[in-house]
């Protein structure tokens, strides 16, 4: 899961071995998926100086597919992660559907008009900026 990011590029593909994290997947095989990533040492024992974290994952339909919606839990047990799933799954993918609403119109505005008008529509027939003597 590569969600941090850092000053770490593609040309440098190494694992921290000081970020070591144990995943296991929990689902009920209906909603989603919960993640219970639990820190490790570079021997593979458990780092109690680390949290355990929680990543909920669920998805949804779009006209282009299934869309993943992943999000981060703030619990203590994979009981109270399962409690808080359904709150911040709905949370997440609302906030996803206002993303992708501002995206679309960010595109829809995004139509470039040539300077000087459209050629054929009042307004003159040329465009840009470069003009002949």
């Amino acid at each position: 899961m590569a969600t941090r990011s850092d000053s770490r590029s593609a040309s440098d593909p190494q694992v921290d071995v000081d970020s070591l994290y144990l995943e296991e997947v929990f689902t009920d095989r209906r909603i989603g998926t919960i993640r219970r990533l639990t820190p490790v040492t570079a021997l593979g024992t458990p780092d109690s100086t680390r949290t355990v974290l929680y990543v909920g994952e669920t998805q949804v339909m779009s006209n282009v597919g299934a869309l993943p919606i992943v999000f981060d839990i703030e619990a203590a047990s994979i009981g109270d992660a399962a409690t808080k799933f359904g709150p911040l799954a709905k949370e997440a993918i609302e906030r996803t559907m206002r993303e992708l609403q501002e995206m679309r119109r960010q595109a829809a505005s995004s139509i470039l008009v040539p300077q000087g008008g459209v050629p054929g529509i009042g307004g003159g027939g040329g465009g840009g900026k470069i003009q002949l003597p």
